[in-house]
């Protein structure tokens, strides 16, 4: 489970993230939704223990990770955006390495190998990847150590359409298995269907619920209703609804 209450979170003087409160369950994709800049990146940093909030609480499986932030990070799993591994080290290696990290057993190495289909690039050192076969090694390493909760950051964007969807796929399987999901993207109309919550960010904060199963009509919707109140002469009066 993961629970944030009036997470705030500020660079310098830019307040990045404004009391952010959400909940995402157990055997449920919860999809965190909104454009580039909208402090979705910073909040899964946040749930990930790599960066401090100024204010508010987080827990992930009843961990604060602020204050117990090695328990909450051995119950998660995080594939950032870009993810980078040291070049010269092979795909096993990268895993092989990981495994020890996390106490995990060698022989899971190459399960989470097969079901990323990297079994041909096994050996290849990770300096030689393709961008969207590297995006493939992290989704292996989100794999590598069963953790119950896994947060991932615009993930699909490296990915050709048949992996994005592979990936979905995986994440079904996953919160099926009683998994916390939660995963960030500016590629609304792909995750159409997929997922069972959304919720929209913008300017740090989160601002509504959408329908996970019409997701471009209701983040159009949302898109077009801010513009008008943000474009809005200010001198004139807001016209009423039609009753």
């Amino acid at each position: 489970m993961i629970a944030t209450e009036s997470l705030t979170k500020s660079y310098g003087r830019k307040l990045v993230l404004r009391g952010i409160s959400l909940q995402a369950s157990p055997g449920k994709i919860t999809l965190l939704v909104g454009p580039n800049g909208a402090g979705k990146s910073t909040l899964i940093k946040v749930l990930a223990g790599l960066i401090r909030p100024d204010a508010g609480r987080v827990q992930l499986n009843d961990f604060n990770v602020v204050t117990e932030r090695v328990n909450a990070q051995r119950s998660l799993a995080y594939l950032p955006q870009s993810p980078s591994f040291h070049p010269r080290l092979t795909c096993t290696e990268v895993l092989r390495f990981y495994a020890r990290l996390r106490g995990v057993p060698p022989d899971r190495c190459g399960l989470v190998i097969g079901l990323t289909e990297l079994d041909d690039f096994a050996q290849v050192p990770t300096g030689a990847l393709s961008g969207g076969t590297r995006q493939r090694l992290g989704l292996a390493l989100l794999l590598l150590a069963d953790a119950p909760v896994l947060l991932l950051d615009e993930p699909g964007l490296s990915l050709d359409p048949g992996w994005r969807k592979r990936l979905q796929e995986t994440l079904h399987f996953e919160s099926q298995h009683g998994k916390t999901v939660l995963v960030t993207t500016h590629l609304v109309a792909e995750w159409n269907n997929v997922a069972d919550r959304c919720l929209l960010c913008r300017d740090g904060a989160i601002e509504c619920e959408l329908d996970p199963t019409d997701l471009p009509h209701d983040f159009d919707e949302v898109k077009s209703t801010a513009a008008t109140l943000i474009n809005y002469p200010p001198h004139e009066s807001r016209p009423s609804a039609a009753l």
